[in-house]
């Protein structure tokens, strides 16, 4: 008989069966084994199905990592349906790509209809690429960024003294230096919390028995004091009864599991591409296998989202700029022999070189390259005591929102006078499907040292010519320097009615100089980065109706250029747009800035203020960011 599920092309409802397990009897029964081995099969078939949605939307997603998982995920439901008492039925888990996992199992426990997963990311969906507690219907926590919630647990766990907890676990986001911290508390007090740690050995970038090599995820928990059990995650027999011997073990416990990543998923098993999202043409020949016509039908039916939008100001040919940046610094290596570049430039990587940029240095420069792990304040570091040596220059990469994480690292170079270059990507809000989380928003809290003799420099340029002239000028420059990147790809930025380039042939880029894109006498918006291309189609919208509004390309963001100040601060009035966050970013400094010099025009300033949406370039719009409400601000101000 057809549940509720049986328009959604896998009947999830009926096929699904609900057990009760004891973890005190460490075996299974064969029905008990049969229903669990059905379970499994089905779920991860479910993963499979609905991820592939973010792949044929082109949303992208991930799917690898849920669909491992599926086996501890079923075998904590059961124990949750034998006992209310015990446990704190909650699956956390610190590997927020993982998502999936809870959007399943919110579907499973009927907060959400199972239709609705079809929409794994898409915008306004409130189906985000990282679990957000309040926003989705039986979320029970917000992941936050890898590796950041043991800690977190551990005081849940001291709130419910009298029951056992579970967090999934994952051998990259262990690799984050707060589970050491985790670690040592959850021994010290005797938590009773357990992990199921998944110890595929496949992150984003490649294989941790590769570049990581002497990592051991038994050895390190054991170094904590942690009792640790091992187990072959597709063997379901053994798997059971290691999480029940950490079940029944008292006090903190972790079970490393081991499997090939994405097993039996053809041509993904065992690959670095699984930990993404399943390709829409490998998920329909999956379904299609298994004979799930329907599913498949579903998937292929999918378009891609598009908001079209054909901006004036600007080139119609995009580029990835946090592409350019790689292509950048092999540009300025071109001048060194590879004795001399291994001498004078480290270039560390975070497990994210495909999305920084830094891929490009790994293939044509190897000899300055390090594949390191996901440790961002150990990795910075090593660049920045790399770059404290006269002559020598560090270079770390890794997304904006993980800036906050390495603060006070930034803190101890500059103490040293070490001489890094720190490559964020990912900026802003723009074509952010991760969501909240992983907004890139705080990048000036990287601007905190003294005025005294301070050298930081944030540079955000406005497209991919000035990318490269940026890195090219500032590459030896002294001192700590951030150069910021969206994931968005952006149009080159053009001369005034022509189709030249602003910052074509001959151009070069001066730090700490603001640029007049567009000069006006009604008043100037100020804008940086990929919101340059966008306040460029609102001004020249507006120019073309008889406002003759300016545009200030302010790509070195913490330095104040006087004479550029003075000019656009002494007309009728001044506009910051940015997509940083709108309490933190320039616009929050450049009205005391004003002031101090005695300018005092109409002054606003725009920057991200809401929880995001969830898909794209929709996230622009969710924050009042696109051109249209640029012209709306401009005329609120005449």
């Amino acid at each position: 008989m057809a549940t509720a599920t049986a328009d959604f092309g896998i009947d999830v409802f009926a096929k699904y069966k609900p057990i009760a397990l004891d973890p005190s009897n460490p075996k299974l029964s064969e029905q008990q084994k049969s229903d669990l081995l059905s379970n499994i099969s089905l779920l991860r078939d479910t993963i499979v199905y609905f991820t592939s949605s973010g792949a044929a939307r082109g949303v992208s997603g991930h799917t690898g990592g849920p669909y491992d998982t599926i086996p501890e995920v079923c075998i904590l439901e059961a124990f949750f349906h034998h006992s209310s008492d015990k446990y704190l039925p909650v699956v956390y888990d610190e590997s927020g790509h993982r998502v999936a996992t809870q959007y399943l199992l919110s579907a499973l426990h009927k907060h959400i209809p199972f239709e609705h997963l079809l929409h794994y990311r898409e915008a306004n969906s409130k189906l985000p690429g990282h679990p957000e507690l309040g926003l989705t219907p039986g979320i029970q926590f917000s992941s936050g960024r890898l590796g950041h919630l043991w800690s977190f647990v551990n005081g849940v766990a001291m709130a419910h003294p009298g029951k056992t907890l579970f967090m999934l676990g994952s051998d990259g986001s262990q690799q984050e230096g707060d589970d050491a911290e985790a670690a040592r508390m959850a021994v010290a007090q005797n938590l009773n919390v357990k992990l199921l740690i998944d110890d595929n050995d496949v992150t984003i970038a490649g294989h941790p028995s590769e570049y990581l090599k002497g990592y051991s995820l038994s050895s390190t928990l054991k170094g904590h004091g942690l009792t640790v059990f091992e187990a072959p995650g597709e063997d379901i027999e053994k798997l059971y009864s290691s999480v029940c011997e950490a079940v029944t073990h008292s006090g903190p416990a972790a079970v490393i599991v081991k499997r090939k990543m994405a097993p039996g998923i053809k041509g993904l098993e065992g690959t670095t591409h699984a930990h993404d999202v399943v390709p829409a043409k490998v998920a329909i020949e999956y379904l299609e296998e298994r004979g799930y016509n329907d599913a498949a039908a579903k998937i292929k039916a999918i378009t891609p989202n598009s908001l079209a939008y054909l901006y004036s100001g600007s080139s119609k040919e995009v580029f990835a700029n946090r592409v350019i940046f790689g292509e950048a610094v092999v540009s300025v290596l071109e001048k060194l022999s590879k004795e001399e570049a291994k001498e004078k430039v480290l270039v560390v990587d975070s497990d994210l070189e495909g999305s920084t940029g830094l891929s490009v240095i790994h293939k044509k420069r190897p000899e300055v390259f390090m594949s390191s792990g996901i440790m961002e304040r150990g990795n910075f570091s090593a660049a920045a005591g790399f770059g404290s040596v006269k002559g020598k220059v560090g270079i770390f990469s890794t997304f904006s929102a993980f800036c906050e994480m390495i603060i006070s690292e930034i803190t101890m170079a500059r103490l040293n006078f070490a001489n890094v270059i720190c490559h964020f990507s990912h900026s802003g809000v723009d074509d952010m499907a991760d969501n909240t989380c992983h907004f890139g928003l705080n990048t000036f809290f990287a601007d905190n040292g003294l005025i005294d003799g301070d050298t930081t420099r944030l540079y955000f340029p406005a497209d991919a010519n000035q990318m490269r002239a940026t890195v090219a000028k500032v590459f030896w420059d002294q001192g700590i320097r951030l150069i910021i990147s969206t994931r968005s790809k952006t149009p080159l930025i053009l001369k005034e009615g022509t189709t030249e380039p602003f910052h074509g042939e001959g151009y070069e880029f001066v730090p700490g100089k603001d640029e007049f894109i567009r000069e006006g006498k009604a008043g100037y918006v100020v804008a940086y980065g990929e919101m340059v291309y966008r306040a460029l189609d609102a001004v020249d919208r507006l120019r073309s109706e008889g406002v003759d509004v300016g545009l200030v390309n302010k790509s070195t963001l913490n330095v104040v250029d006087e004479d550029a100040m003075r000019k656009f601060g002494s007309s009728p009035f001044v506009l910051v747009i940015e997509s940083l966050n709108q309490k933190t970013g320039l616009g929050s400094k450049m009205g005391s800035w004003l002031l101090e010099r005695g300018l005092a025009p109409k002054y606003k300033y725009i920057g991200t203020s809401k929880e995001g949406c969830g898909g794209l370039s929709e996230q622009i719009f969710h924050q009042g960011l696109d051109p249209q409400s640029v012209i709306k601000a401009v005329r609120a101000l005449q």
